[in-house]
């Protein structure tokens, strides 16, 4: 078939898969025959680090779109379509298709459609027209809205939340001056985990959504705007109790050694005796970045209704939340509760996996997981024949595009590709993906660790966040020592396999005692009577360590008379010469309630 140079095509680009994995789809791209053939697509995920901000969600794989041809025009506006997996979508987020340019400038475009992919059920096609290359990710985003106000005033309800209203009254701008809000609403699970964590927190009783609000035309304001908003109110319980509590909080909290103006601010926090309990609302707010975060205790807020609270605003913050206090808190703790709380929005509690595969334990997978997820996660993992130890870490925050990187110490080192030991290994965290690294491992030294069964190593885990990462596409991470301490470190074994030696005739060494293999015979036998019977290895009572129960069981997955006759084994080589070895498993095999098996195993060593 003969193709015009200027036909419109629809092509598929593909990338090669991982592993055994099939090739797979990158992106669509809708574009003039002669335009397609000029394109290249590759998938950059490396560099996911450098294209997600704060409050930005990475859904797609991220891709780079370039020509390979840059003498020849492209003819703009062509059509992208790209594949992602979104989760957590919900009325207060957007999916849009970001662009990044080779000098990390970035615009932001919305799908014109948005459909299922048949070719994977699961994802759907974000497609955008755009009059450029670079590099695309989807990202799930604050939806945002944006509104005109005119000279004669506006009252208007944001879709995201009807409840959330901003009025503004005539001749509040000289002229007409657009302004774009988005809401992060705030889960009270967060609040009440921020107050566990922090007792001069436990005044905070709930917060509003956290708005934030753009005013590019920057005019001043002539009058003033009225915002209503929804605030959730304290619930019903007596309040006498909770204040004496706070108040012992906060004079344990000084005690253990807060700053002198510290502990004169948690002086004020106690009213006096006799005082009126009622809710306090107070707005909290930034003007900018670089101000930070204010309290406006200027600014009179109250109650329109259950629920839902009201103020006047005379100037334009880029940022705004209202808190509601079970009683007054000083203004310190305030400022400080409102960082943790932009802190807490933005990082994710997550865990480092890393389990080894039961049929071959040279095989681990690492994973970062959502907290949240962590049951779901490991159930999967045991699903696909990957088990601990070790177990997963203690939980920490990760912002989106923090990555991990996995250092491999001691005796043991890993390698992604089973050729390249003793790399440093990375893993990105993004929230609605699923980051996961699969290494082979191997000892270091075959000789090492002569006095154990198994080869022992470390693995030590460092995290980076985006403002330690290079502005550059080439190799965004830097080299070398790290800033910080470990973030956290796992102890890894790995069992040693048989060295098969080979020795002339003349050297061979032979048994030619009976009773030796007499004694072979019988630990056969009680490996299989003890395993007809299910009884687990601990059952057994013998004095060996817990980590020779973990190499029997890896070096004999699922073979429990191969379990128990290995144990028997590197029990029986524990033992002095002198020791009688049939009256000492005699009398453990009682121990474990197989007297039976106790009285059998003497007789037939009688009868030898």
């Amino acid at each position: 078939e003969v193709r015009s140079p200027r036909h419109w095509m629809k092509k598929e680009f593909l990338v090669k898969g991982s592993g055994k994995n099939e090739p797979g789809v990158a992106c669509f791209i809708k574009a003039p025959a002669a335009a397609l053939d000029n394109l290249k697509c590759e998938i950059v995920n490396g560099s996911s680090s450098l294209v997600v901000d704060d409050s930005e969600e990475l859904v797609s794989n991220v891709i780079s779109v370039e020509s390979s041809d840059y003498e020849k025009t492209i003819p703009f506006p062509i059509s992208i379509a790209i594949p992602f997996t979104s989760c957590f979508r919900g009325n207060y987020r957007e999916i849009v298709v970001k662009v990044t340019d080779v000098d990390f400038h970035s615009i932001y475009l919305t799908p014109v459609a948005l459909e299922r992919y048949q070719g994977n059920p699961k994802e759907t096609l974000a497609e955008v027209e755009t009059d450029r290359l670079g590099v695309f990710s989807v990202l799930s985003c604050l939806k945002k809205e944006t509104i005109t106000v005119p000279r004669v005033g506006l009252s208007r309800h944001l879709s995201v939340d009807s409840r959330i209203s901003f009025s503004y009254h005539p001749e509040t701008f000289s002229s007409p001056a657009a302004m774009e809000f988005k809401v992060q609403p705030i889960e009270p699970s967060l609040v009440s985990t921020l107050r566990a964590r922090h007792d001069v927190f436990h005044s905070v009783v709930s917060t509003s959504a956290l708005v934030y609000a753009e005013h590019p035309s920057a005019q001043p304001y002539n009058g003033s705007v009225t915002v209503t908003l929804p605030c959730p109110p304290s619930p019903e319980k007596k309040r006498t109790g909770d204040e004496a509590e706070h108040a012992r909080a906060i004079g344990a909290t000084v005690r253990r050694g807060a700053a002198a103006h510290h502990a004169r601010a948690a002086s004020a926090l106690v009213r006096k005796s006799g005082e009126s309990l009622s809710d306090a609302l107070k707005l909290l707010g930034q003007r900018n970045k670089e101000e930070g975060w204010k309290v406006f205790d200027n600014v009179v807020i109250q109650t329109v209704r259950k629920g839902l609270v009201s103020f006047e605003l005379r100037e334009h913050l880029e940022s705004f939340v209202v808190i509601r206090l079970l009683f007054l808190l000083d203004n310190t703790y305030l400022l400080l509760f409102a960082q943790a709380l932009e802190e807490a929005l933005r990082s994710t509690m997550a865990n480092v996996i890393l389990h080894r595969n039961r049929e071959n334990p040279a095989h681990v997978v690492v994973l970062l997981s959502a907290s949240k997820e962590l049951t779901r996660v490991l159930q999967g993992l045991h699903e696909e024949g990957y088990f601990g130890p070790p177990e997963p870490t203690q939980q920490f925050p990760l912002r989106e595009g923090e990555q991990i990187h996995v250092r491999f110490r001691g005796n043991i080192f890993a390698s992604e590709n089973g050729k390249d030991f003793g790399t440093v290994h990375r893993l990105i965290f993004h929230s609605q993906r699923k980051p996961r690294l699969e290494l082979q491992i191997k000892e270091v030294d075959e000789f090492g660790n002569h006095s154990s069964p198994h080869y022992k190593g470390t693995v030590v885990f460092h995290k980076v966040s985006r403002e330690m990462m290079n502005r550059t596409w080439e190799q965004p991470v830097p080299c070398g020592e790290y800033q910080r301490p470990p973030l956290c470190k796992l102890a890894l074994t790995l069992p040693k396999h048989e060295r098969l030696i080979t020795r002339p005739r003349s050297t061979k060494r032979t048994s030619s005692d009976s009773s030796e293999v007499l004694w072979d015979a019988l630990l056969h036998w009680l490996a299989e009577e003890l395993a007809d019977e299910n009884t687990s290895l601990l059952a057994l009572r013998l004095p060996v360590r817990r980590s020779l129960l973990q190499l029997v069981s890896l070096k004999h997955p699922g073979n429990v008379p191969g379990q128990i006759y290995e144990l028997l084994c590197c029990w029986e080589k524990t033992l002095p010469r002198s020791a009688d070895k049939v009256q000492l498993l005699a009398r453990y095999l009682r121990k474990g309630g197989r007297s039976d098996l106790s009285a059998e195993l003497q007789s037939k060593w009688r009868n030898r």
